[in-house]
């Protein structure tokens, strides 16, 4: 099914894999421990750790679906808020060597999203919905100078349910005084076609994530991009000049 643009009222955007590169820093992350490991080592790390972050990235989002629907995702994450905040207290953010504690740091945004949600902004009112904590998307988006331009970010406990149950949807709809097939749904996962399918929004998929092609077709996407800064093109496309996607060219 066709993306239809006059139905586009609002935009809903995932952010680990669609507006955050977590992807690259899980990859460096696991590339660094596996160096260490005789005969894996260099570029082959990083493929195996690239592989590996791609291959989990799904169960993962299905285990926290799972804790959703059996009531047990506020115990979890009560635990893990705690676990983060011992961590905090015994490191220094800005100069740690420490792995863990450095997660804590903002992620890279994918490359030309600041410019996009600045050019999106004038158009469309935003929100995000993400599995994590909505204090660690609230530091993100303040880190890079954007947060004023989101109605709502909603984490994984500001609803009763989350991904890729249709209530976060409908919860930022409701801020952004829309309904949700009024919404376009923008994320890197078979998670997030899910979720707008579900709440009746109209989807894209980015491949700048975890999600491979194939799996965000099967699950509802009406648009695959190469990255998430071409949506501009697709929706303003007065604002987008150039014409290019900044995902970079894989053959050269």
């Amino acid at each position: 099914m066709a993306l239809d643009r006059s139905r586009i009222r609002a935009l809903c955007f995932d952010v680990d894999g669609t507006l955050s590169d977590t992807d690259d820093h899980l990859v460096a992350r696991l590339a660094a421990m596996l160096d260490a490991i005789p005969l894996v080592s260099g570029r082959r790390a990083e493929r195996l750790a690239r592989q590996a972050v791609m291959a989990a990235e799904t169960p993962v989002h299905g285990a926290y679906a799972k804790l959703d629907e059996l009531g047990l995702d506020v115990l979890v994450f009560a635990l893990r808020d705690r676990l983060a905040a011992i961590r905090r207290r015994g490191a220094d953010l800005e100069r740690t060597r420490n792995l863990a504690a450095a997660d804590e740091l903002p992620h890279e945004m994918v490359a030309g999203v600041k410019e996009m949600i600045v050019a999106l902004a004038a158009h469309f009112p935003m929100c995000a919905i993400s599995t994590g904590s909505a204090q660690r998307v609230e530091r993100f988006l303040r880190h890079y100078g954007v947060r004023e331009h989101f109605v709502a970010v909603i984490g994984a406990q500001t609803t009763l349910r989350m991904k890729p149950h249709p209530e976060p949807l409908r919860f930022g709809a409701a801020a952004m005084k829309v309904e949700p097939h009024q919404c376009l749904m923008i994320g890197d996962t078979t998670i997030d076609m899910r979720t707008g399918v579900a709440a009746g929004a109209q989807t894209v998929g980015v491949l700048c994530g975890f999600g491979a092609e194939s799996e965000l077709v099967a699950t509802g996407a009406q648009l695959i991009l190469r990255t998430t800064s071409d949506l501009l093109g697709v929706l303003c496309p007065a604002d987008d000049p150039l014409g290019k996607t900044a995902s970079p060219d894989p053959n050269g």
